[in-house]
């Protein structure tokens, strides 16, 4: 089980106590075993690890490094994977675990490639990572020199991966929560940086999304935020009529000028698109570790610059503001 009691202490010393008071009670509703049947097979998973301890810990890499090939034998290798592969499907990576390269289906760290330079140092900054997934980017804003990194997603599997990649690492000042934005208390204005990536799109309310990131930021902090976006003028939004790359829950893909005037609207200054990229299906793909359809198989098979409903194919921009 991991000491949340370090976090509590954090967030009171930032002057966060609305959160400290509640959190505890937030994390046993979220890991209720009755509210979710898979729960009690993956942490018997956690569980279930054995107790291997390294010194050979990268998070600076493409891939986060964890221990070392010859630490494990053949056998002990070969279990280590199947318990792995029992919290399928691994969406956000890669990993290197103790000689285990676990091929995510996403290449978390082209994204991370992209921003890396263009954000404030991260040194002794308190980070918020909302959306985190399994927390693969928590673990390279550590790297980068993070105090604390707090990741917010509420998909249990993603929570439970990040445990488990914990337990392998040891103690560290990270944390992945099974929480919402909306779970966060109003007024909180604690964080130095917050990267929401990949969840504007999947929000009713994109204006409601931005002032909620506001409200976490402290005065003059930071927001590294990622979505997609389509060409156009200002003021254009897409709204797909039902589903965007087979998916429901996609709301509103605005141009970059309608982004950035919706960052003015919601008080945010200094606004710099520092990325567009076009989504490739070799940054989004099916692998050993991720075995469900993905990018290729929601494109036109004809013409990749459109989704299989015939709208613009995913493009993803990625926007730096700050708050007054």
């Amino acid at each position: 089980m991991i000491d949340y009691n370090p976090l509590y202490n954090a967030l009171i010393e930032a002057k966060a106590e609305s959160w400290a008071e509640i959190l505890p009670q937030q994390l046993a509703a979220a890991f209720d075993t009755t509210k979710h049947g898979s729960l009690n097979e993956w942490h018997n998973i956690i569980d279930n690890l054995p107790l291997l301890i390294t010194n050979h810990r990268v998070l600076s890499t493409d891939s986060i490094h964890i221990g070392e090939k010859n630490q494990l034998s053949l056998e002990d290798q070969a279990n280590l994977k199947i318990q792995l592969k029992g919290l399928h499907p691994w969406r956000k990576g890669p990993y290197e675990l103790f000689g285990i390269h676990i091929d995510t289906e996403w290449r978390s760290d082209w994204k991370w490639n992209r921003l890396k330079d263009h954000i404030t140092p991260l040194d002794h900054r308190l980070v918020l990572d909302v959306g985190c997934g399994n927390g693969y980017h928590c673990w390279r804003m550590l790297g980068a020199g993070a105090k604390m990194v707090i990741g917010i997603d509420p998909m249990l599997l993603n929570v439970l991966q990040f445990q488990l990649i914990r337990k392998l690492y040891g103690e560290a000042p990270v944390y992945v929560l099974p929480l919402g934005i909306e779970d966060m208390p109003y007024g909180l204005k604690t964080f130095d940086t917050v990267f929401s990536m990949g969840v504007l799109y999947h929000r009713r309310s994109p204006i409601d999304h931005l002032l909620e990131l506001r409200d976490c930021l402290q005065p003059k902090g930071e927001l590294i935020l990622e979505t997609l976006v389509i060409e156009g003028k200002e003021g254009q939004v897409l709204l797909p009529e039902d589903r965007y790359a087979k998916m429901r829950n996609v709301w509103f893909l605005p141009t970059c000028e309608t982004l950035v005037n919706w960052l003015k609207r919601c008080g945010f200054i200094n606004i710099r698109i520092v990325d567009v990229s076009v989504t490739t299906i070799e940054e989004q793909r099916s692998t050993e570790w991720m075995q469900f359809h993905s990018l290729k198989d929601f494109l036109d098979p004809e013409n990749h610059y459109l989704t299989c409903e015939g709208l613009p194919a995913p493009k993803r921009a990625i926007i730096i503001a700050n708050v007054p």
